[in-house]
């Protein structure tokens, strides 16, 4: 097979990023992940490896991670999803991302097991992916691997892997219809990727969530560290190209001025949690020199999060797709960011909480302009969104590129878009805007 050949094969599969009518508990199940592991020679085993589960941030977290042992001098593959613009971007070992040929070469070495699978045991596109991950990552020899979670946690096919340290980034309300309607539920869905005896750093958390993570780890005799409690930092200073931050660790050593150009205050929480993981390998003899932290937080790169792309007028785009991480972006626009007027072009997720997303953004736009993604599977209609909008009028387009038309024929230098709502929505801009 060739590169356009795996990419329809990989689409003959069950994907439930684009399509969300599934029951959680019966569509994943770890035990088929086990399985189809297993008939590949258990790939992912015997590789030092971080898991990283969570609401808001694990990406961003990963990155960091990821970048800190790059720094250190580790060869280091990372594993995220979704993607911005192609599927590669998934699957990378240091600033490398995996090669068409290689994916092409893989993917026809695993068909003919993957075709002995059917039914309710024939894998999912995620399940074949993160298969493809750990024999990648196997294949090419990395001394580490991070793994970000897909959705939730305890059923999630990265959950097969025996991590030296497991990360909770901040847990909030979302996919409430499969992971739980309280915090404590979805907590629990995250926190299940803690393994017996295994440490687990956590981010700052809602006090119920904490409390369900903590019990979760104490039955799991998992050394817990928290950012907030065992781990502190303080913003310097914040501009919009990055951040300025101090971190003390988990044994109160001192990171000073430390620097990213991921920006908002929350990626502050995310470095910092990233470092309490880093911490926490050190503790098993691995060596993480102080410098390959400073510059492994400086070097972290994570796409399509209060991104700027352009100046004049200023865009930027943000995948936020639930409600906190939208409280966030408002935030973090106003706090940061120097516009004349704000243009904000919208396109969210059927699945996501739409009436909590536009009462965090509507109140710093000045125009909305509404649209909806390539994945038509996922999108919400702009007719809908409108309707939940109340008196606040809106511009209605089919397309994100029909939206930034509309957008710059109607803003000066010295304004600003803001494109938000959904990470696909986002991949879109970004493709258009890298042609311009």
């Amino acid at each position: 097979m060739d590169y356009p050949q795996v990419l329809a094969y990989l689409e003959s599969f069950i994907d439930h990023e684009k399509n969300t009518s599934y029951n959680y508990n019966s569509s994943f199940k770890l035990e088929r992940m086990m399985r189809f592991a297993a008939l590949l020679g258990d790939p992912q085993k015997g590789i030092k490896s971080i898991h990283v589960a969570g609401t808001k941030g694990k990406g961003s977290t990963a990155a960091f991670i990821h970048s800190i042992l790059g720094k250190a001098g580790y060869r280091t593959g990372l594993y995220t999803s979704p993607h911005l613009l192609s599927f590669r971007e998934r699957i990378r070992i240091g600033d490398s991302l995996i090669s068409e040929d290689d994916m092409a070469r893989m993917i026809e070495g695993m068909r003919p097991t993957i075709d002995l699978l059917k039914g309710e045991q024939r894998p999912s596109f995620f399940e074949v992916y993160t298969a493809l991950a750990y024999k990648y990552f196997r294949e090419k020899n990395v001394d580490f691997a991070v793994y970000e979670v897909g959705l939730g946690g305890r059923l999630d096919a990265t959950n097969i892997i025996e991590p030296l340290v497991s990360v909770i980034t901040p847990v909030s309300y979302e996919h409430m219809d499969k992971l739980g309607s309280t915090l404590s539920q979805i907590a629990s869905e995250k926190a299940g990727i803690v393994k017996h005896g295994i440490p687990c750093v956590s981010a700052p958390q809602e006090k119920e969530a904490l409390g369900t993570i903590e019990k979760i780890c104490q039955e799991r005799s998992s050394p817990l560290a928290v950012v907030g409690r065992d781990i502190n930092f303080k913003e310097i200073g914040a501009d919009d190209t990055g951040e300025t931050f101090n971190v003390t660790g988990i044994g109160g050593r001192r990171y000073a001025g430390l620097k990213t150009s991921l920006i908002g205050s929350h990626q502050v929480v995310n470095a910092a949690t990233a470092i309490g993981a880093i911490e926490i390998l050190e503790t098993s003899g691995i060596k993480i020199a102080q410098d390959a932290v400073r510059d492994g937080v400086a070097g972290a790169r994570w796409d399509g999060r209060l991104q700027v792309v352009e100046r004049k007028p200023l865009v930027v785009l943000d995948g936020a797709q639930n409600r906190a991480s939208a409280a966030v972006v408002r935030n973090s626009v106003k706090k940061i960011f120097k516009f004349r007027k704000l243009a904000l072009i919208l396109g969210i997720s059927k699945d996501k909480d739409i009436p909590g997303i536009l009462e965090e953004l509507l109140p710093i736009a000045d125009s909305v302009i509404l649209t909806k993604s390539s994945v038509k599977e996922r999108a919400a209609e702009p007719a809908f969104i409108m309707g939940l909008m109340g008196p606040r009028s809106a511009v209605s387009t089919s397309s994100v590129e029909e939206a930034l038309k509309v957008a710059r024929s109607n803003v000066s230098p010295e304004d600003m878009i803001l494109v938000a709502g959904s990470l696909f929505v986002v991949g879109d801009a970004l493709k258009l805007l890298s042609k311009t």
